[in-house]
């Protein structure tokens, strides 16, 4: 299993308006969001996430490197749909962030969605790739919408930025499939069902269920994310029992220990009284001995 921190870079321009992908290019990205995040901590527990917008007037951080989903969909709530895309210097933040990554043994990697046409040239896109190839920073883009007029670019990006295969290009079409099922089935998620288990087979929870998630994705996609509050409620119900465990355990101990320096006391006390009355024999005995030699003397 890689150990990887991956920063997600969604499209948030005037362009993910377009409803050519369901139900929206934005609203496809943040599906796309979820999915890769699940897959990603699904295949390592210690790979982390991060969330970014490249829209407006320009990059916006909304969330940084976590394990916490909770963290990335509040992040998906911050974003706006306005201005145009700023993907090389979005990509230069997502580096700043993946620099000051927790764990530095991750690998990085930058996964951007592309809906909109890319502004910059191609010597500006090539001089960013050599310098991402550089720093062993993978890439992965996910060409949407535009693509008619992206491919050329992201391609030659690619090509110049790949090292042992790591990063890669998908380019999608509209049509009836979701975009996060193309992500899916595609190299950006080698181990493709990961996002519903990480396993071969892991997908009975939603046969068992009556949902086919190549057949009903949306309502699939619905169950596992119901599962997964189930799970964390679960999670947290286990983590308050072990901590009232925990807490039982150390009033337990607090009373034993009570008990210990009680009974101690009370041994210090009885051998205080025993040396006490030993004390008080011992002057008696003395004065005993004085009034007789007193006595003899009057003698």
């Amino acid at each position: 299993m890689v150990l990887e921190a991956t920063m997600i870079l969604v499209d948030s321009s005037e362009y993910t308006r377009n409803g050519d992908f369901l139900t929206s290019r934005f609203d496809a990205q943040l599906d796309s969001v979820d999915y890769i995040f699940q897959s990603k901590t699904n295949s390592n527990p210690e790979n982390t996430v991060g969330l970014m917008s490249m829209g407006g007037d320009g990059p916006k951080v909304l969330s940084t490197l976590t394990t916490d989903f909770g963290r990335i969909l509040a992040g998906i709530h911050e974003v706006n749909i306005d201005g145009k895309l700023h993907l090389s210097t979005s990509i230069q933040v997502a580096l700043l962030v993946l620099k000051h990554r927790q764990n530095k043994v991750q690998h990085q990697r930058v996964i951007a969605f592309v809906a909109s046409p890319i502004a910059e040239s191609d010597k500006d896109l090539e001089k960013l790739a050599k310098k991402l190839k550089k720093n062993n920073i993978a890439v992965d883009f996910i060409n949407f919408g535009e693509e008619s007029l992206n491919t050329s670019k992201l391609e030659k990006f690619i090509e110049i930025v790949n090292k042992d295969d790591n990063s890669h290009l998908l380019t999608v079409s509209p049509g009836p499939k979701l975009l996060y099922e193309h992500i899916a089935s595609s190299p950006i998620l080698q181990n493709g069902g990961a996002a519903f288990g990480g396993e071969a087979g892991a997908n009975d929870d939603f046969f068992d269920l009556g949902a086919d998630p190549n057949m009903d994705p949306e309502l699939a996609l619905a169950l596992r994310l119901s599962l997964e509050e189930e799970r964390s409620r679960q999670e947290r119900e286990q983590q308050d029992r072990e901590k009232a465990t925990k807490q039982q355990d150390q009033k337990l101990q607090d009373i034993q220990e009570e008990g210990v320096e009680s009974s101690n006391k009370e041994k210090e006390n009885e051998n205080e009284n025993e040396n006490e009355k030993e004390k008080e024999k011992e002057d008696k005995e003395d004065e005993d001995a004085k009034m007789e030699d007193a006595q003899e003397d009057s003698k």
